[in-house]
């Protein structure tokens, strides 16, 4: 059995003996002509072609060499699929494209020089430091320069942010575009990866714009296209679990809005015309299209992969025999443009190459330090950060005066009096269409309705369906279109309606949008402000998923921004701090708004207002700047016997109690985090150091809730006092009054005060 194992000798051995067996050419064609009768291919990108495809091999090749001696760190290969040079040669060079992991032979097509796309496809097996797009980080294909965007995807999870950038490209707007008007964006996937979930929303996302007449203006009249070239490369396998026969088709067929069209990926000729014909379709007609290709795959799935295991040696040759090297080289002498001895002779030149370049890189350095690998990750700049604020202040007073005063129908919220939570993000949002004409807002509701809770109440009506815009019901595609938007100069302020919700679409923000500034060392980077309602507390209405408790997955995802306001005073200063971090530093931030303080007017009592905040004019803005990671200190009484540490519906709680406490004779400190991650650590420490004693007051869960974060805090910024934590309990937060019996109370709160000024 073990002689139908598909090694990289035998490969390279069956290569040799199969060109070596082609018939010498009987006549030769011109170079410039057609490869035969009816081809759009002509002999000269033949054989531009045939190179990239030789380099992808090599590069398999070079790769399992390099880990046969623990040098190698990825053999994930394209061997099989080298039919997708033709793919690139039929794209311009300025159309981003997003490629899987078998896309090898796109990027050398793309690339031009093959001794610099192997340089840096090497660069990434053996994790080098000078790897040019990810810096050792990983193994993708990008280039920033050839307009490749990297993605580690290996379940289309790229999918929706390719239908965020061709939503973008396809309509104007007034921020600084990375790519040309007539650009479409190409994707790359696989067929086992046709079935997951984010390749699904895509699919459905490019039908669903096509089809609704959202791309047409929604609202208005005008029509706008999604340029969107999927290509699926079907292998006929997920790893060991093999496709169904007519799967593919049938699926991808179906898709309504979604032109489709199919090739022998293994005819390069043949793939040629295919991609030539859909590319022109979507550049021409401005509408989505899939490209389905018959691939194969050749020496299994990575390295370690036997697929002896679970296949048939006569499965394994029908695919050996359609290797796409061996079909490129048969078309070429066919053609009489190479002889057999000249394919080899170019085989073995570009394998020379290969070799001597993983060779080389073998001894460049490797990342060395914690410091090293996070850089690119979410850089902070404070200044730079303050800076776009006062810019967009003196916006708002200078040219966009006028815009602002009609945008708020010449009432100024700062003339409006106390505003609620709810008034106040409405009224910042409001002022940053006007001050960044790049800025869009969406998602379910946003639009007509002005949100669920009337939080985006009468920005569309200000601002125009072209910038604000109800989308699809699917959070993959909200934040995928996110994901895109940003990456071509817009500054996207998404909505996902309830908290509960993002759960169906996390990796959207950890494998996507956090990722992509840290593959490609800052190269490219996705802006965002995603907005979501939630947090619990809501009364007569919900149950888990209307009132969610649960951040643990967005405080574990490195560089993520995650903001909570507690009171419209803060709301506005760190809403706008969120925008402008995504705006000069390229931050993902998550603006997580308690859904119970919307509308809250009051604080210790029915009537007084106290929850309320006038909203400050564009001059104050400056002055209310609260940076990224600063919490926010309220002194009770003579503030020296208690810290109360906590956020979002807890404030509200916390100084309540603190207030009973106080008329007790008892002086405390309430800290309002504000910001769960970073958390702002070094303001926490000072806190419980000015009391030796804090309570930390967490409406999350007791397992895996912010309060454990806080306590690690507080150990490893040295505090020596006495800590206790009051914390909701590890369930899911049932309907109507039940609720409480799960959720932190002021009762809790005052005993756990009690406890610990009984010590």
């Amino acid at each position: 059995m073990l002689g139908f194992v598909t090694t990289p000798q035998n490969l390279d051995e069956r290569f040799r003996d199969a060109v070596s067996a082609l018939p010498a050419p009987d006549a030769r064609r011109a170079p410039a002509d057609a490869v035969h009768d009816g081809a759009l291919l002509t002999g000269d990108l033949a054989l531009e072609l045939f190179d990239a495809q030789l380099a992808s091999r090599h590069l398999d090749l070079a790769a399992r060499w390099l880990r046969s001696f623990n040098e190698g760190f990825y053999t994930i290969g394209s061997s099989g699929h080298e039919g997708n040079a033709a793919v690139a040669a039929a794209l311009l060079p300025t159309d981003p494209a997003l490629l899987h992991y078998r896309s090898a032979a796109f990027f050398c097509a793309r690339a031009k020089s093959l001794a610099d796309a192997a340089r840096d496809v090497l660069r990434g097996v053996v994790a080098s430091a000078h790897e040019p797009i990810a810096g050792g980080r990983h193994k993708v294909f990008g280039n920033a320069d050839l307009n490749i965007v990297p993605t580690t995807s290996t379940v289309a999870s790229h999918l929706p942010r390719a239908v965020g950038l061709a939503f973008s490209l396809a309509r104007p707007h007034e921020g600084e575009r990375r790519w040309p008007a007539d650009a479409i964006t190409v994707a790359t996937f696989g067929d086992a990866s046709a079935n997951h979930a984010s390749a699904t929303a895509a699919l459905n996302a490019a039908g669903w714009f096509e089809h609704s007449g959202l791309l047409h203006g929604g609202l208005e009249s005008r029509r706008y296209g999604l340029p969107l070239l999927l290509i699926c490369e079907d292998n006929g396998l997920g790893v060991s679990v093999p496709s169904p026969d007519g799967w593919l088709a049938a699926m991808l067929r179906s898709r309504p809005g979604v032109r489709y069209t199919s090739a022998d990926g293994c005819d390069l000729a043949g793939t040629y015309h295919a991609a030539v014909e859909a590319a022109g379709f979507v550049r021409r007609e401005r509408r989505p299209a899939v490209l389905h290709l018959s691939t194969v795959r050749l020496m299994g799935h990575a390295g370690a992969d036997a697929e002896v295991a679970y296949r048939a040696p006569d499965e394994i040759n029908r695919d050996l025999e359609r290797d796409p090297l061996v079909g490129t080289a048969r078309l070429l002498v066919a053609a009489g443009l190479l002889g057999p001895d000249e394919v080899i002779a170019r085989y073995d030149e570009i394998g020379w190459q290969v070799r001597k370049i993983a060779e080389e890189v073998l001894s460049e350095p490797k990342l060395a330090s914690v410091a090293e690998i996070v850089a690119p990750l979410a850089p902070r700049r404070p200044l730079r950060v303050a800076h776009q604020i006062t810019e967009a202040a003196t916006r708002a007073v200078g040219p966009g005066a006028a815009a602002r005063s009609k945008a708020f129908d010449g009432k100024l919220p700062e003339q409006s009096g106390p505003l609620t939570l709810a008034q106040t993000i409405n009224a910042t949002l409001t002022d940053a269409m006007v001050t960044n004409p790049a800025m869009l807002l969406f998602g379910e509701d946003v639009g007509r309705k002005g949100g669920v809770y009337g939080v985006t109440k009468r920005i569309q009506e200000r601002f125009g369906a072209e910038r604000v815009f109800d989308t699809l019901l699917d959070e993959t595609t909200i934040l995928g279109l996110a994901l895109g938007t940003g990456m071509d100069g817009r500054l996207p302020v998404p909505e996902i309606q309830y908290l509960a919700y993002l759960h169906n679409a996390e990796d959207q923000l950890r494998g996507e949008a956090a990722t992509l500034s840290f593959f490609s060392s800052g190269a490219f980077r996705n802006p965002m402000v995603v907005r979501v309602a939630g947090l619990a507390y809501q009364q007569s209405f919900g149950g888990h998923f209307h009132n969610d408790n649960s951040v643990a997955v967005l405080r574990d995802v490195p560089g993520l921004v995650l903001a909570v306001p507690s009171r419209p005073a803060d709301a506005a200063p760190m809403l706008r701090s969120c925008l402008a971090s995504a705006a000069a530093d390229g931050s993902v931030c998550v603006f997580l708004e308690p859904i119970a303080l919307y509308h809250t007017r009051d604080l210790y009592e029915q009537g007084d207002n106290e929850w309320l905040a006038p909203y400050g004019a564009p001059n104050t803005w400056s002055g209310e700047h609260v940076p990224v990671g600063r919490a926010r200190t309220y002194p009770v009484g003579n503030a020296t016997d208690l810290t109360i540490v906590t956020y979002g519906n807890g404030l509200r709680m916390s100084l309540r109690v603190a207030a009973r406490l106080a008329a007790d004779g008892y002086g405390s400190r309430v800290v309002d985090l504000r910001w769960l991650s970073p958390l702002p650590a070094a303001d926490l420490v000072r806190e419980a150091a000015a009391t030796g004693r804090v309570l930390i007051v967490d409406e999350t869960r007791r397992s895996g809730g912010v309060g454990e974060g806080i306590l690690a805090a507080l150990v490893d910024g040295g505090f020596v006092g006495a800590a206790r934590r009051i914390a909701s309990a590890d369930s899911l937060i049932p309907l109507g009054p039940a609720a409480q019996h799960v959720l932190v109370g002021e009762d809790a709160i005052t005993q756990g005060a009690h406890a610990l000024l009984a010590r």
